[in-house]
């Protein structure tokens, strides 16, 4: 198998450069998504199954995104293609969503409408997104990787602080942020109307500045043997992939599910919870809850600073396996606490110590997995189905959330050390993996 050639910093930013635009839209889903469906009329402990779809799109769109760029060539390459229509769509999907309650539709129908776009959103994010994690995977050698993804972090991290503070400026020069019952302020809809903006030159300067190696030079790199690619064409599909996975792959995953477990619920009950705890109020349609879902975007901004500034001290340990462990445990401490803080200033200190888990999240997995997979071929398809272990925790923490909450007195805050104590198993668990 050939060496991968040493990339410039700047080659290995426009790999990921158009990551940005995406997790703007990511971070507009995130942050705005539970505000979205609580204006329109949905009870806190339905909050949760509205989020089952995002990952449920994922799970099946990621897989067949990865194995069919594995057997795509175009004249743009591979895996951009794929990257140019789910940010077509994604662009379409920003500028409906948000005026789910616009449209003359009772409650009941608004919200089927809203879920509808919220299915179409994430289905096309999760085609935008893949991409820019294979071509690291495709281009980047062992030596550069954990540079390489942790650039992507960067890039993922400054794309969510844009997509989150949104709503909070637009309200600051006067955009209103308030509307009528079962409507989404216009805060929140011009935020989804510039994020789409951006995502649209995010694509273009990624098909001008990423230029895909050949198939037959991608295979000299990838190592992908002739017995390979027959078996592609005839008795490899995802079950056999999966029997043929690396353990690190599964070892991986089970960090993975108490980590997305416990970040599922901060995108469904942080707005609730700042709201309570914070404004005092639980009421959706009163100006404090607005403003608390402004400031739930400057707080998830803040996790994201977080996230930037331990992505560039993350390669610097010497210890993976250490440094993921204590990332999580950090951010287990942050989810905790949060539920005991009532000053909105206060909430800085649990989402920086949450943004330090977040930056091991976004590029420690992608490490351990993509070096145990060196050798193995189908790249794509491998990466499209270890992102089964984001989407499937998710799932099941939407699918309980509701039962949850009324377990727990129906207190929005109380899931949030629910999200502490998983992200610490997530840390325990991490004792599984090896270095290599």
């Amino acid at each position: 198998m050939k060496q991968k050639p040493d990339l410039s910093f700047w080659g290995l930013w426009n790999l990921s450069f158009g990551f940005f635009g995406v997790q703007i839209a990511y971070a507009l889903q995130s942050a705005n998504i539970s505000r979205i469906f609580a204006t329109l009329g949905a009870d806190p402990h339905s909050l949760s199954y509205f989020w089952i779809m995002p990952p449920l799109m994922g799970i099946i769109v990621q897989p067949i995104v990865g194995t069919l760029s594995d057997r795509t060539w175009t004249r743009l390459g591979r895996r951009i293609p794929y990257l140019v229509l789910g940010a077509a769509i994604a662009v379409l999907v920003m500028c409906l969503l948000p005026n789910a309650g616009s449209f003359g539709m009772t409650v009941a129908t608004a919200m089927i409408f809203g879920l509808i776009a919220l299915m179409f959103l994430d289905t096309s994010l999760n085609m935008a997104m893949q991409p820019f994690k294979m071509l690291v995977g495709d281009m980047v050698n062992e030596k550069q990787k954990a540079k390489g993804y942790a650039i992507q972090s960067f890039l993922c991290n400054a794309g969510s602080v844009m997509g989150f503070i949104f709503p909070f400026v637009f309200a600051l020069i006067g955009i209103a942020n308030i509307a009528p019952k079962g409507m989404v302020p216009d805060t929140v809809v011009y935020s989804f109307y510039v994020g789409a903006a951006i995502l649209i030159l995010c694509v273009i300067y990624s098909v001008i500045k990423v230029k895909e190696w050949p198939p037959k030079e991608y295979e000299e790199y990838n190592g992908e043997k002739e017995e390979e690619k027959s078996e592609k064409k005839s008795s490899d599909n995802w079950i056999t992939l999966l029997r043929k996975a690396p353990s690190t792959f599964w070892k991986v995953g089970l960090v993975q599910f108490f980590s997305w477990f416990a970040f599922m619920y901060m995108w469904t009950y942080t707005n609730g919870t700042v709201a309570d705890n914070v404004w005092g109020t639980t009421d959706v349609t009163s100006s404090g809850y607005q403003e608390a879902g402004n400031w739930v975007g400057i707080l998830f901004a803040v996790q994201a600073l977080g996230s930037v500034i331990w992505a560039a001290i993350l390669p610097k340990f010497k210890s993976r396996k250490g440094v993921y462990a204590l990332s999580l445990v950090l951010g287990g401490i942050g989810f905790a606490s949060t539920a005991f803080i009532h000053d909105q200033y206060l909430l800085f200190v649990p989402l920086l110590l949450i943004g330090c888990a977040w930056a091991a999240m976004l590029a420690m997995p992608f490490t351990f997995v993509t070096d145990a997979l060196q050798g193995y071929g189908h790249m794509g398809a491998y990466l499209g189905l270890f992102n089964g272990t984001i989407c499937i925790p998710q799932i099941v923490a939407a699918s309980v959330g509701g039962t949850l909450l009324a377990l727990l007195g129906s207190v929005q805050s109380h899931m949030m050390v629910v999200a502490g104590i998983s992200l610490v198993l997530g840390a325990l668990s991490v004792g599984l993996l090896k270095e290599k």
